[in-house]
């Protein structure tokens, strides 16, 4: 299969699509995410990348803390809108009717409506460039209860959104179930060629 040279970029495809929030002079505040992920399982920690002009991150300085929420499909127009509108000039949380809460560390707000929410609290904070990539310890998860099948997080009923950037700029819902982790590997076993 030819490959096409695209250059440098940020091509990983898909991206997660996270809800960051952070109190902004002591009023919640989120903005859309895509650039963000689990960076460290002990203890457990996860990054996200955001610009120094965005009114978040001025939050996160003040507090060094933030949270990072995972909205489900039905979530996807205030997903959306917190990415094109800035808390500067509007209140998101009026404006997406979300229900916010806080949890252990007391100034990373939550969006409830959200199946889950990671509440983090910055360990490390890099200027890259373009971006501060903040790694945060992640104190608690929270998830929702109906979310839970068999004791378990439920994918289908967390429906998680995915991102598509440029040329594109979709969303996606996550989709159909394609074989077991650390299983269905196991059908190459044995048969890798020797040496």
């Amino acid at each position: 299969m030819a490959k096409v040279q695209m250059g440098p970029g940020t091509f990983i495809y898909p991206m997660p699509t996270l809800l960051v929030g952070a109190n902004v002079d002591g009023k919640p505040n989120f903005m859309t995410v895509a650039w963000g992920n689990i960076a460290n399982a002990e203890p457990p920690m996860a990054t996200v990348a955001i610009r120094s002009s965005r009114h978040t991150h001025i939050g996160i300085e003040q507090n060094r803390t933030f949270s990072i929420n995972i909205p489900s499909a039905d979530l996807l127009k205030e997903a959306d809108y917190c990415g094109i509108a800035s808390g500067a000039g509007v209140n998101k949380v009026q404006a997406c009717h979300f229900t916010v809460f806080y949890g252990k560390l007391g100034t990373a707000p939550m969006i409830e409506q959200c199946p889950i929410n990671l509440e983090c609290r910055v360990m490390h904070s890099l200027e890259l460039g373009s971006h501060t990539l903040y790694v945060g310890r992640i104190d608690e998860v929270h998830a929702s209860s109906d979310c839970f099948t068999d004791g378990r997080l439920d994918l289908d009923k967390v429906k998680p959104l995915v991102f598509l950037q440029e040329p594109l700029r979709q969303y996606h819902a996550v989709g159909q179930f394609q074989g077991k982790a650390f299983s269905i590997g196991l059908e190459i076993k044995g048969q890798e060629p020797s040496g």
